[in-house]
Formats: C-alpha cells, sequence, structure tokens
C-alpha cells in the first residue's frame, strides 16, 4: 500500500496537481497550495517587533487536521532525530538562507526518530495542523509523520 501511495504522489506531484484524494487516502499537496497565503502584519509584545502571520486560503483551512502526503527536501535540525524541517527547495535556496518565503517550510514531527541527511528529497505523510500564531514554530506541521518508502 505505501508503495503505491509513493508512487501516486511522486506522479501527482510532479505534474503540479493542486490536491488529490483517493476515498480513504491522504490527500496528496505541494508547495504551491501551501505558499497561496497572504500575510498580516501584527505588533509581537514578546518580541517587541512586527512580524508577518499568515492569512489561510479556505482551500488550506479545510486541510487543516487532514492526512496528506507533501514531499520536500529534508533540513534536519533536531539532535533526538524527533522532528526536521522540510523545505519546498534545497538549502541552499531555502527559507532559512532568505530566497524563499516562510510559507516554504514546514516542520515535521516524525513518529518514530528517524536520522536524515541535508537536502534529503522525501515523501511524508501525516496530519497537517495550520499555525496563524504560535511565532516560535512554522505556518505548517505535519504530526504523527512517516516517511513513504519506494
Amino acid at each position: 500500500m505505501k508503495t503505491r501511495l509513493y508512487y501516486l504522489a511522486l506522479l501527482l506531484l510532479l505534474n503540479s496537481a493542486p490536491i488529490y484524494s483517493a476515498e480513504d487516502s491522504p490527500i496528496v499537496i505541494n508547495w504551491q497550495i501551501l505558499q497561496a497565503v497572504e500575510f498580516k502584519s501584527k505588533y509581537v509584545k514578546e518580541v517587541n517587533f512586527e512580524m508577518l502571520f499568515p492569512i489561510f486560503t479556505n482551500q488550506l483551512l479545510k486541510l487543516n487536521g487532514q492526512k496528506v502526503i507533501i514531499s520536500g527536501y529534508c533540513v534536519p535540525f533536531d539532535k533526538n532525530n524527533r522532528k526536521i524541517a522540510l523545505s519546498a527547495t534545497n538549502y541552499a535556496s531555502c527559507f532559512f538562507c532568505g530566497k524563499a518565503g516562510p510559507a516554504s517550510v514546514m516542520t515535521i514531527n516524525l513518529k518514530n526518530p528517524t536520522k536524515y541527511k541535508l537536502d534529503a528529497f522525501k515523501f511524508f505523510s501525516g496530519t497537517l495542523k495550520l499555525n496563524d500564531s504560535n511565532i516560535n514554530e512554522f505556518y505548517y506541521i505535519l504530526e504523527d509523520a512517516i516517511e513513504l518508502k519506494k
């Protein structure tokens, strides 16, 4: 079953399909959908600074709490291998280097600790959570994530 989902996700994502879901299957999403956000500026007392907060589209709001499949480039940052950042672009072009926006990266909270190499291109499945208030977290979080392997 995982192999079939992996190839279905690969085919759909490479063809830029915005959203696809077979009955009882996770919804395949891509970065185009995730990056289609607007922003509002808001003063944050804790940091004494104006920050940008996402305004999620109706399409994204419907995905909140849903099982999804997403692919991207791994950016390890947790020494316990419980979470990684997943980026729409490789590290040289990613959000951390200033060449992409904050909606081009998400936290992957792994169901099982796993070590990933920087820039490894992987597919993950998990429950998507939208974040429009916690300044210490990305806009997107994938909970109970598992890697879809070939």
